[in-house]
């Protein structure tokens, strides 16, 4: 299975000198295409680093980073801009809508920002997928935080992303809109062929993906396939995550 995104030997120091922190050590880990991988560790063991080291929101120290066949390392902001409206998407703990914008208008923005056509039958498509039929001209204050979620996720699958990563999407839900969140996670992977990769603190979360990887001190120190809750929220412990 051919990788979508390629760590190797990525490193991220923050600061200089006595101060200088490592927030990655020399990681190198693959993300095949069409999976859905996890990023578990303890508090400060440099996952959300990781997600945005991998996804091109920030630049490692040391190491390369790929996405596809391009190399992400070196670019200018201007370029990894670019790259990222048009091959990545985001979704995050808070769901970054625009209030005065409808659900369909929020959906397309990153097309128009990117001066892409919107795709109707595509559009149609993601919005009946993601359960959001009926609701494309309401604005966000009108939908729950599911709805809102939904609206994120669908946003990040209007441009046909390589990869999609989510840092803490369930972060801000009761439990039960969290599930129905990750359940349509692991469908648009199944059903769309999609690559997910997702940071969270939440075993349950966790086992709706096909591998977790786990980091502490900057390194990732194991991999679990075809994970549940409970292997999770074990190997956490042994971690010290909650000691």
């Amino acid at each position: 299975m051919t990788d979508v995104v390629r760590l190797d030997a990525v490193s991220k120091v923050y600061g200089t000198g006595q101060g200088a922190v490592a927030a990655l050590r020399e990681v190198t880990a693959g993300i095949p295409q069409g999976s859905f991988t996890a990023v578990m560790g303890p508090s400060g063991s440099g996952k959300s680093t990781f997600l945005h080291c991998a996804a091109g929101l920030d630049s490692p120290s040391s190491g390369s980073v790929r996405l596809g066949g391009t190399e992400l390392t070196g670019m200018d902001e201007t370029r990894l801009t670019k790259l990222r409206r048009r091959r990545i998407g985001f979704v995050f703990q808070a769901f970054n809508l625009v209030p005065s914008l409808t659900v369909a208008e929020n959906i397309t923005l990153p097309l128009r920002l990117s001066g892409k056509r919107v795709d109707r039958a595509w559009f149609r498509e993601i919005v009946s997928r993601v359960g959001l039929d009926g609701r494309t001209g309401h604005r966000p204050a009108q939908l729950s935080g599911g709805q809102q979620q939904r609206v994120a996720i669908a946003r990040a699958l209007v441009i046909r992303p390589e990869v999609v990563f989510g840092d803490e999407p369930t972060g801000a839900l009761d439990t039960m809109t969290a599930r129905d969140v990750l359940r349509l996670l692991r469908e648009v992977v199944d059903g769309m062929g999609q690559t997910v990769v997702m940071v969270t603190h939440d075993p349950v979360a966790a086992s709706y993906a096909d591998t977790v990887l786990f980091l502490a001190d900057g390194r990732i120190v194991d991999a679990m396939t075809a994970p549940t809750s409970d292997r999770v929220a074990e190997r956490m412990t042994r971690l010290g995550a909650w000691a």
